[in-house]
């Protein structure tokens, strides 16, 4: 089923495939991701936009985005990317979410890769919903168990660890999505960082929640 593309795009592009191609750049330059192992969705309409797969961003054209309907078909003129079930089962269980980041952040994979969550150990871990950045169990990339456990992990949060992969950013908007996967990377570089001294202590739920409270309003939260 194919869907009809609109203009749901991020302010200063032309088009979402546009913003999804500048959002791919982006997370390469800023060293949130290598080479093509990231990948970006979309919601649009009942569907979503997706990368494609194994494609370097450099290359990447509007025309080679993908477009997933609500029934899970792929159109377009490339296969999408390994990871588009994870991105759809995101997107048709979360209303609340229009953007999915992926990525292999450096030192939010280092601790995917021991199975940690990101403690309270910093206020900003409020911003992802709770009091603890989960970290989701391994699975193999592109399959539904992987979904699954992303899903779970995702509950009532907008970002996760995937244990030995990498992390999930979730947004109202693509620009927000993006946002949150900076800050899910500098909240694991300071973690790791501070482990160096011991295990830090831990911001109580109460203050977080507070935190949570407190942060309502602002242009991100």
């Amino acid at each position: 089923m194919q869907i009809k593309r609109t203009s749901q795009s991020r302010r200063g592009f032309s088009s979402p495939e546009d913003s999804i191609i500048a959002a791919c750049r982006e997370l390469n330059a800023s060293g949130l991701n290598q080479g093509t192992s990231g990948n970006i969705s979309l919601r649009q309409g009942a569907g979503l936009l997706i990368t494609p797969t194994s494609l370097p961003y450099d290359a990447m054209e509007p025309a080679d985005i993908v477009a997933i309907g609500v029934d899970g078909q792929a159109s377009g003129e490339r296969r999408p990317s390994s990871e588009w079930r994870f991105h759809y089962d995101i997107l048709r269980n979360r209303p609340d979410v229009n953007a999915v980041v992926h990525a292999h952040p450096v030192h939010a994979t280092a601790l995917a890769m021991h199975g940690r969550p990101i403690p309270a150990v910093h206020y900003m871990v409020a911003i992802a919903g709770g009091d603890e950045i989960r970290c989701a169990p391994y699975a193999r990339f592109g399959t539904q168990e992987l979904s699954n456990a992303a899903l779970k992990a995702l509950d009532g949060r907008m970002a996760c660890l995937l244990a030995h992969h990498g992390i999930i950013a979730l947004g109202r908007t693509l620009s927000q999505a993006m946002w949150m996967a900076q800050e899910i990377e500098a909240l694991a570089r300071m973690y790791l960082v501070s482990l160096q001294l011991g295990e830090p202590p831990r911001l109580s739920p109460e203050e977080i929640e507070g935190v949570r409270a407190a942060m309502k309003g602002y242009a991100q939260v």
